[in-house]
């Protein structure tokens, strides 16, 4: 896998989310051949990372899992750009044009933080095409808006939590106050109460923008669910990229029950010493998502508008890996009958709190 050089990133761990105008690295750039270099003509596709980098556990490394897909499916190149510590929009703007000049395509940025950048970048390369996840915003005839139904997701966590909650005080963490995550709260908040009326969701953010130190730093999110842990909140989801590593700890230190977000945080590597207390986790099929549009650019049929991914096409779901998970079957029951509701639009469920 080919990594961009140039740009230099910052130690962090475990999960990030990645939807700050600021970013961080997961670690030194390198320069490495891959296999499928020698292949001539291949189509080389790059993605543009935000906070948090390769390596993060979740949002990043969910993406980075559809390139390695399409490299080894399709041939195809690969190369990783990671980000700078307090960039702005004119780092990304840079780092896409770099990517678009030495003929990547797809160029897929990380995260909504990268519209300003698509939206400057994109008409000047019509023949490439770039994806942004996880906005709607930027538009254009060679973008692709890859994004999810993160509400669903999270309602069906809210279901799980009221199930599994002795006290009847769940928590909900979210790292910044903006839009894509107030979706994550308003499904929550209304799969708890439509599952317990009596429960009590303490909802915290960690920071406001334009301050994004919420998406980064995990003393925030063990600090929040500590707090929400200390006021009887058995079941603590966040929201909140690398600073729900800190929540998961929180929870995990406590005996109590953590929701992770993104990836399937009970199998991530960087968790596995909080895994037994990682109920489960809200998914989206980020991997998927990059895949299906590298595959696209290569079958000479590039995806662009609005590309959605919820329920009905299990882009969205609720992971089930713990064992501890499985042997909660009215819980699961629970679940599953509010997503086939959900599907069949017998439940609308929120998008703002």
């Amino acid at each position: 896998m080919r990594r961009i050089t140039r740009i230099a990133t910052v130690g962090v761990a475990s999960a990030a989310l990645a939807l700050s105008a600021t970013a961080c690295g997961g670690k030194k750039s390198t320069d490495s051949g891959s296999s499928s270099d020698s292949t001539k003509g291949a189509v080389t596709a790059a993605i543009a990372y935000d906070i948090g980098g390769r390596g993060d556990q979740s949002f990043n490394d969910a993406a980075f899992a559809g390139l390695e897909k399409a490299e080894k499916d399709l041939g195809v190149k690969g190369k990783e750009a990671e980000p700078t510590e307090g960039e702005g929009d004119a780092d990304k703007v840079q780092r896409l044009t770099e990517l678009a000049r030495s003929g990547a395509n797809p160029v897929i940025g990380v995260g909504f933080a990268y519209a300003p950048a698509i939206k400057k970048v994109a008409p000047k390369f019509p023949k490439t095409t770039f994806g942004i996840i996880d906005d709607t915003s930027v538009t254009g005839a060679n973008v692709a808006n890859m994004v999810f139904n993160e509400e669903q997701g999270s309602y069906l966590a809210g279901v799980a939590a009221a199930k599994a909650s002795k006290t009847g005080k769940v928590g909900f963490i979210g790292g910044v106050e903006v839009p894509l995550i107030k979706k994550f709260e308003a499904g929550y908040v209304q799969g708890v109460k439509d599952t317990n009326p009596k429960a009590e969701v303490l909802t915290q953010y960690l920071t406001q923008p334009p301050n994004f130190d919420g998406f980064a730093k995990p003393d925030l999110g063990k600090a929040a669910a500590q707090g929400q842990l200390d006021k009887g909140a058995d079941v603590v989801y966040a929201a909140a990229g690398l600073a729900g590593s800190g929540a998961i700890e929180a929870a995990s230190t406590a005996g109590k029950w953590a929701i992770g977000v993104d990836s399937d945080q009970y199998n991530q590597a960087g968790l596995a010493k909080y895994k037994n207390q990682i109920l489960t986790s809200v998914t989206k099929d980020v991997s998927d998502s990059v895949y299906n549009l590298i595959k696209s650019v290569k079958d000479g049929k590039p995806q662009s508008g609005e590309i959605r991914y919820g329920l009905d096409k299990d882009g969205v779901g609720l992971a089930d890996s713990n064992p501890e998970y499985k042997k909660m079957t009215e819980l699961i029951a629970a679940v599953d009958k509010a997503k086939a509701e959900i599907i069949a639009g017998k439940i609308k469920v929120k998008t703002a709190p």
